[in-house]
């Protein structure tokens, strides 16, 4: 009968266990220094070991062989304990799950079982998955018995939302966080499976694979099985490209090249491709945004150890590298993902894509300021005008202008000066003349205001003639036109 691959070899010790060398360590060493706590908290993504590992632990702690005799304090898979557990036969090992038995009732229940003793083992595990699927009523009814369980009792719960369970639950387990497996350790995973099931295949379909999974081994090894099933016993990458509907990496290499080299043609037959074979325009751009990030990390780290692809795609990496700025890598980027924001409401999403593409194609080339503004001082300094040779220096004529004597220079000099000191005392004369002006015109006003004031006091007197009010002497100076009138009090001209 046939047993997908995820089942049929999932791993039965600790070491088989696929990425987790974190928990596998620290859990050898409680078992080999018989410290198990009483209660364990497996979280992290789907498909990466959690359940696994608590089943792991659970045979582990059961298994009759002495400690001694086991390595690391594995399961020796060869007790009753351990052989009857792997055949399902065991009944001191229950599996929960939360998501269908999350009522207080349930709760309840679990917590009458939890007081009989194991048959013939050491403990009674209750392991428990989905954890986060209890409502808050069932987690308070279990804290009691979780801070005090029975010494014959071990609880392991296992999770993919961990900020949903209780954290007075969480305080009273010890907590593991399962990593994401790396596209290394699952590509060689898949290759001893392939190996195990007489399959040929290559590492670029390997790494397909692996990277299809987004990190989980279980998902990995059920689109292994649909390779096969497809493929049949030879996988081979242009086939299982077609054959699983994903793109191409090749794809994203024309990109970049159509972009290199300014082909706004290219662009829409890349993009008729991906509508012809009925390509996710979302996977293509989040797949042409890792494309790119590839490029900058190599020229960056000036490596390609840090990507995650084959050997002959890092050497083109390494290539494409030596096309780009970093600065066109960030300004590429940014559009990518502002297009990958937008595409999910876009009424066309085709249309989108090929405006992207074309953005790309005519983004002008950064300049580095400071890589030009050092060039500009090595051509000043060198002299080069960047055709590979120095240009010849470029004859001037001086013209030197007619030598005045000194004596000539002194004697204009002297001239100026003095025309200066006339000019400051003719101004000097004009203020003091307005000055003089506006002392008439006040003597003038007292005079009228005498008159008016002897015209009220006395109407029936006749009219006797004003005594003339002699006006004060006016300085002069030697070239000014002005006089004073003795009559009138005003100035007159001299004829």
């Amino acid at each position: 009968m046939y047993i997908v691959t995820a089942r049929k070899y999932r791993p039965q010790i600790f070491a088989d266990l696929v990425g987790q060398s974190h928990v596998s360590e620290t859990l050898h060493n409680a078992l080999t220094l018989d410290r198990v706590a009483q209660a364990y908290l497996f979280s992290g993504p789907r498909g990466v070991g959690k359940t696994t590992a608590a089943r792991i632990l659970a045979k582990a702690v059961n298994c009759m062989t002495a400690l001694a005799d086991r390595q690391k304090g594995e399961p020796c898979r060869k007790c009753e304990s351990c052989t009857s557990f792997e055949a399902g036969r065991s009944l001191n090992i229950i599996e929960i799950d939360a998501a269908s038995n999350n009522s207080v009732e349930d709760v309840r229940a679990l917590r009458e079982k939890v007081a009989i003793p194991p048959q013939g083992a050491l403990k009674k595990v209750y392991i428990i998955d989905e954890v986060h699927m209890l409502s808050n009523a069932a987690f308070n009814a279990l804290l009691k018995t979780l801070e005090e369980p029975p010494p014959h009792a071990l609880f392991i719960f296992a999770t993919t939302e961990p900020h949903k369970v209780l954290a007075t639950i969480i305080s009273r387990c010890q907590r593991f966080d399962f990593r994401r497996i790396t596209l290394a350790d699952m590509s060689e995973r898949l290759k001893e499976i392939a190996g195990l099931e007489s399959i040929t295949t290559d590492d670029e379909s390997l790494l397909l694979i692996s990277r299809r999974a987004d990190g989980a081994l279980r998902d990995a090894l059920s689109t292994f099985d649909q390779a096969v099933a497809l493929c049949g016993t030879t996988l081979n990458y242009p086939d299982l490209v077609q054959a699983l509907g994903v793109i191409a990496t090749e794809l994203f290499f024309e990109v970049t090249d159509a972009i290199f080299d300014k082909n706004p043609a290219k662009a829409f037959d890349l993009v008729h491709q991906l509508t012809r074979t009925g390509n996710d325009f979302q996977e293509f751009l989040g797949g042409l945004s890792e494309h790119i990030r590839n490029i900058m990390l190599v020229q960056a780290v000036r490596k390609s150890d840090l990507i995650e692809a084959s050997e002959v795609n890092k050497k083109r990496y390494e290539f494409e590298a030596t096309r780009f700025t970093e600065a066109d890598l960030l300004r590429m980027l940014a559009l990518v993902s502002e297009t990958e924001q937008t595409l999910r409401l876009a009424p066309q999403p085709r249309l989108r894509i090929e405006l992207l593409l074309l953005k790309l194609i005519h983004l002008p080339s950064a300049v580095d300021i400071g890589q030009l503004l050092a060039k500009i001082e090595q051509l000043q300094k060198t002299g080069n005008t960047g055709g590979g040779f120095s240009a010849p220096p470029v004859p001037t004529r001086i013209v030197s202008e007619p030598e005045v004597p000194l004596n000539t220079l002194l004697g204009s000099q002297e001239k100026s000066g003095e025309d200066m000191r006339s000019q400051e005392k003719v101004g000097e004369g004009i203020r003091s003349q307005e000055k003089a002006g506006e002392g008439i015109r006040s003597h003038e006003k007292s005079g009228e205001a005498m008159r008016s004031q002897e015209i009220i006091n006395e109407p029936s007197r006749p009219h006797a003639p004003t005594p003339s009010i002699a006006a004060p002497s006016i300085p002069t100076t030697h070239n000014s036109p002005l006089t004073t009138n003795s009559v009138l009090g005003k100035p007159a001209l001299l004829k």
